[in-house]
């Protein structure tokens, strides 16, 4: 948790540490002394002076520091002042001639509002886009705050006196400052791709911003629409050079960099701490070994501990790939090729594929070879960035990230060219998994993603949960109970037929075909008639001009699903669901002992849930069943299958998973053994499934910041997870370890 904490104040101080600050020079800041960015100024070889909002109406002090610092710096604190004038004022007396004020405030009409974020002040979707008409219109409405639009806070530093201003936009907000463009400047790359947004309340959103980015920019609304800026504000001092700063604090201090483009026409790249310093000195290295190889680099060199390349002003290939697939699909593809042959001319070969789905061995593979990273400039792709280098290295891997890169943000491509055409041509589909998790693994490595799920977790939201909360708004109380809740009703004495046969379809038979056995799957493309999912044929949706309407019932697995619906409403189907995977609809009700008890036991829970592979079964897992029984009247074991221990533990089990689900279902604490689906197997998935009230686990979780967020999660939604004492004194592992030494 502390190195939680640690990355978070780092981000948190990403919107102020790329700035360049005179040294010695003074500063005062508004705000508490111990808050991230006051500490990260203190860091600096700056003179600070933190003084709280009420402080600044002591006249006395006011004149002993009239025109006496260098900077004042105020982040969202004049949007909790009621008149932020009078404080605007004040702050023209103490900064001197040619000094420089930092204001960081929240913009009212800001695209996460639009998108369904409720407000930072009040707490309530809407209220800033109203102007706050509906929050402190009483005499009695006690004043909370509130957020002002770039108009409105330019008329309140002109008011006050300041004439020399420059706006940048924030992206995502001050708290998590990603992406920040001056007011003259627009993005030149895909920042669906890029940009994650932060949500003050992510619950309630219900439109993807993500996906609103290209429109904004593309139609003069991107800087009015930013949801926060960092305001430059001088009396006839002079303003920073910079127009765009992309900061990647989440990465570490090892890893945390500033890409800074001047105005000037450079663009540098720092290390956020002395501790990175040295890493810069990689991109340099790596580039002049991709040029030996015949690809073609943005020349850089470092100077002055920053790593200086000049602006490009071509197209970021990522858009020009993009742009291809809209208009000119053998075009595009024969483009895709030329990007993969540079990858794949990018290092010495030291595997040849030889056809088994492996691909090529690189020695020195370059992960961020990708339509991203890359400009397209008269007829060549030039790289730049190319900080991360792996040895002996798959090239499919490399390939399948440019693909995803491509993709990221951009689903509406999928329609255009399906992503499993292009895995296909690349010959990726035999271990695509495998190349997948590598991509994974190292994000997650690279954003700390474990580190920091609690923190993101309360904060994003996913397209699962967007497409949900978009489905409640578009119907009334009563048909989005029947259409998207009650999807199993009338399902027993009828006949279950999926419609789709894609992700969500996979989905809905992992975790729900055991309870509600399905007669047919349908799909509108016939490519697909004829193939099977989980054994079930594929089928033309005509099948259902061969069935009486009152003899089945649909269940409509898309997520685009309108257009189904319309189709099936002119078939006369009435009897239909939608499924949302988003919702946690439980399996088939069951008679069990936490019903029979609910009433007269004296435990503190009903239901309970363990996780775990239970290979080489021994006293260890004895106890932790043992003890979980004796805190609940019925207790699920949920057992990982085979692929699932390959895929996670990275072994192979000792003993199938058949046999191992077999021994725990006989332990006599164990009222039931479910198979954990492999795609569907954390903790979120299986409270969706089996609504237990408990789930136990071993101590040795309990600092994990995965099942911390798990844990987070659980309480949010009524349950618990309670961490039991893990028997050190033995462990499948050291089983295994002991059988294997004693075999050598």
């Amino acid at each position: 948790m502390e190195q939680a904490q640690e990355l978070i104040n780092g981000i948190q101080q990403g919107l102020l540490q790329w700035y360049d600050f005179g040294e010695e020079s003074s500063v005062l800041f508004i705000g508490d002394e111990n808050t991230p960015l006051a500490q990260m100024l203190s860091g600096k070889n700056l003179r600070v002076t933190c003084v709280m909002p009420e402080g600044l109406s002591d006249e006395e002090w006011q004149q002993e520091h009239d025109r006496y610092f260098d900077y004042i710096i105020c982040i969202q604190v004049l949007e909790t002042q009621k008149n932020p004038k009078d404080i605007l004022e004040g702050f023209y007396r103490l900064l001197k001639l040619d000094g420089v004020m930092l204001l960081g405030m929240n913009n009212r009409m800001g695209i996460r509002y639009f998108c369904g974020d409720r407000d930072i002040h009040t707490n309530r979707c809407f209220d800033s886009i109203e102007g706050y008409r509906r929050t402190y219109s009483r005499n009695e409405d006690v004043f909370k705050g509130r957020s002002y639009t770039k108009a409105e806070i330019k008329r309140k530093l002109e008011m006050a006196g300041w004439g020399q201003l420059r706006f940048y936009s924030v992206f995502s907000d001050l708290r998590n400052p990603t992406l920040i463009y001056s007011e003259n400047y627009l993005p030149n790359e895909d920042l669906a791709n890029r940009l994650l947004p932060f949500y003050n309340y992510p619950h309630t959103v219900f439109l993807n911003e993500r996906m609103l980015y290209e429109d904004l920019v593309d139609n003069g609304m991107f800087h009015q629409m930013a949801n926060a800026y960092l305001i430059e504000c001088t009396i006839n001092g002079k303003l920073s050079d910079i127009d765009h700063v992309t900061c990647s604090m989440d990465r570490g201090k090892e890893r945390a960099l500033f890409t800074i483009i001047r105005h000037s026409g450079t663009v540098e790249k720092r290390a956020a701490y002395p501790e990175g310093r040295k890493r810069l000195e990689h991109f340099v290295e790596h580039g002049r070994d991709l040029e030996r190889h015949g690809i073609a680099v943005v020349s850089a060199q470092i100077k002055n501990d920053t790593y200086v390349m000049p602006y490009v002003k071509g197209e970021v290939a990522q858009l020009y790939l993009k742009r291809l697939m809209r208009t000119d699909k053998r075009r595009f593809l024969q483009e895709l090729d030329r990007f993969r042959d540079l990858i794949l001319q990018s290092s010495d070969i030291v595997k040849e594929d030889i056809g088994d789905g492996e691909g090529a061995i690189l020695r020195r593979g370059y992960l961020d070879m990708v339509p991203l990273n890359s400009f397209y400039m008269d007829g060549t792709f030039m790289f730049y960035d190319q900080e991360f280098c792996e040895e002996n290295y798959p090239a499919n891997a490399i390939i399948t990230r440019m693909i995803t890169t491509l993709y990221s943000g951009n689903w509406e491509l999928d329609k255009l060219i399906p992503m499993e055409e292009l895995f296909e041509r690349y010959h990726l589909s035999q271990n695509m998994s495998h190349w997948l998790e590598m991509e994974r693994m190292f994000l997650s490595g690279l954003l700390n993603a474990e580190q920091l799920r609690i923190y993101y977790g309360e904060h994003r939201i996913g397209d699962e949960g967007i497409n949900s909360n978009r489905q409640r708004i578009n119907c009334s109380d009563a048909e989005y109970r029947k259409i998207f809740i009650d999807i199993f009703k009338g399902v027993d004495t009828r006949k279950l037929i999926l419609f789709g046969s894609g992700n969500f379809t996979n989905k809905f038979l992992a975790l729900y075909e055991k309870d509600y056995p399905v007669f047919a799957i349908i799909d509108n493309n016939a490519d697909r008639w004829g193939k099977k999912v989980n054994g079930i044929e594929i089928q033309s949706p005509d099948l259902l001009n061969q069935l009486p309407c009152d003899t089945y019932k649909v269940i409509v697995c898309i997520k685009n699903y309108a257009s189904v619906i319309n189709q099936l409403e002119s078939m006369g189907v009435t009897d239909y669901g939608i499924y949302d995977a988003n919702i946690g609809y439980g399996r088939k009700p069951k008679v069990s002992i936490a019903q029979e008890c609910a009433k007269t036991s004296s435990k503190n829970y009903h239901v309970g849930y363990i996780s775990g592979v239970f290979d080489l079964f021994h006293i260890g897992h004895l106890n932790l069943l043992r003890r979980a029984k004796e805190q609940c009247d019925y207790l699920i074991v949920g057992v990982v299958t085979d692929e699932g221990v390959r895929s996670i533990k990275r072994v192979e089990p000792f003993v199938p998973f058949a046999e191992r689900i077999e021994m725990v279902r006989s332990c006599r604490y164990v009222d039931e053994a479910v198979e954990i689906p492999l795609q569907y197997n954390d903790t979120r998935e299986a409270y969706k499934l089996y609504h237990f009230d408990c789930q136990f686990s071993g101590s040795d979780y309990r600092d994990n910041p995965a099942w911390l967020s798990n844990k987070e999660f659980l309480e949010q939604n009524g349950s618990a997870m309670v961490f039991f004492p893990y028997t050190e004194s033995t462990s499948s592992s050291k089983i295994k370890a002991l059988i294997e030494k004693r075999l050598m």
